[in-house]
């Protein structure tokens, strides 16, 4: 499962930065490494403590943990709606993106020039939510042009006038949200509908990353600019980060960061919270298949079951599926050993309709 986070943010915010983190940071050899595949995106792995114990249970070779894509997106200036700047690559790019990380300035350098006239991380972010809701209305209002003649030619076909019908009433919502400058109300209305419609850019889930200095690190609940985006989007919705410091650590070797991190009392990576939030939002979870030769994690959505599952290890495990051996990790860290796990009773058989559950280790059989 291919997972692309976009990183968005106006000049000098600390967004190139933030992406050169995570680009030139250090990993494992045996892991995926930070490995840029073009000028703008960036491949990282999804860090997780159990491979490391799974590793040590199974002896396994090697680990392939999951991956998420970070996509460096051209920078944002009033105006991208109608192309200004590089407007039409900055969109061209969100479309592509499942998650949009809002990159905020939460910090004072006069060093450092600042778009606006006085530093406040809302007002940015609402230029730039303002430019993807333009351009929304400009698709929104091409689409409903569209189905207004397409209806016309299903007059024999109530099915589909009513779908249409739906849809333009879906629509409608859209637009009046869009023009009252409500992006809250267009993402739950697409969240809560079961209609299909045209993909809006201002209804893609978000995360509000807050760059704060260095300084605050230890107290970060103390920087104003913080507060003011906690205010508006919750404490859950904002991770605050030092984009200097996650640079600087990208730089140097484990031992010296954990010195580092030891120093300004950081007890984790910035950029392990990013991409961690970034699984929460997208609702994913991790499975793991095992053995001698390696421990692999495999991404998927909440709520999959386990017949489809086994179809992103491979094809032919979805198509031929009879049933699979199904136990949890934290039972395997709990009792030491498969066998005890059989003993216990805690080793299920499972049918197509199980619900995968975030940890589980799985064993399909099938036949093709």
């Amino acid at each position: 499962m291919a997972i692309q986070a976009g990183l968005v943010g106006l000049p000098n915010v600390g967004k190139s930065t933030l992406f050169n983190a995570l680009t030139k940071s250090s990993v494992p050899a045996e892991n995926y490494p930070f490995c840029t595949i073009d000028p703008h995106m960036a491949i990282t792995f999804v860090p997780d403590e159990r491979m490391e114990k799974l590793q040590k249970i199974y002896n396994s070779q090697k680990q392939i943990q999951t991956t998420v894509t970070f996509v460096d997106i051209a920078g944002l200036v009033k105006g991208a709606a109608s192309g200004k700047g590089l407007g039409n690559q900055f969109l061209s790019h969100i479309r592509e993106v499942d998650l949009i990380l809002h990159v905020l300035r939460c910090f004072e350098d006069p060093n450092i020039v600042y778009s606006g006239t006085e530093i406040n991380p809302l007002d940015d972010y609402e230029v730039i939510v303002s430019e993807l809701m333009l351009k929304d209305l400009e698709s929104v209002q091409s689409r409903t042009e569209k189905l207004i003649k397409l209806l016309k030619t299903a007059a024999n076909d109530p099915k589909k006038q009513k779908e249409m019908n739906d849809e333009l009433n879906l629509l409608n919502q859209v637009k009046n949200a869009l023009d009252q400058g409500k992006n809250d109300i267009v993402k739950k209305l697409i969240k809560e509908s079961e209609i299909q419609t045209i993909p809006l850019l201002s209804a893609k889930n978000s995360i509000i990353i807050a760059n704060i200095t260095e300084s605050d690190i230890e107290n970060y609940e103390n920087n104003k600019y913080y507060q003011i985006l906690v205010k508006h989007f919750g404490s859950n919705s904002v991770i605050p980060v030092s984009v200097k410091l996650e640079y600087e650590l990208s730089q140097v070797n484990d031992r010296d960061a954990k010195e580092m991190m030891s120093l300004v009392g950081l007890k984790e990576r910035g950029i392990d919270k990013i991409i961690n939030q970034t699984y929460k939002n997208l609702g994913l979870i991790t499975f793991f298949t095992c053995g001698p030769k390696e421990i692999h994690a495999w991404p998927i959505k909440n709520g999959i079951t386990i017949k489809k599952a086994a179809g992103e290890i491979h094809s032919d495990l979805e198509r031929g599926f009879i049933c699979a051996e199904v136990f949890n990790c934290q039972d395997l860290f709990q009792y030491g050993s498969i066998s005890k796990l059989k003993d216990l009773g805690k080793i299920k058989t499972a049918g197509q309709d199980y619900l995968v559950q975030d940890g589980d280790i799985i064993n399909v059989r099938f036949n093709v």
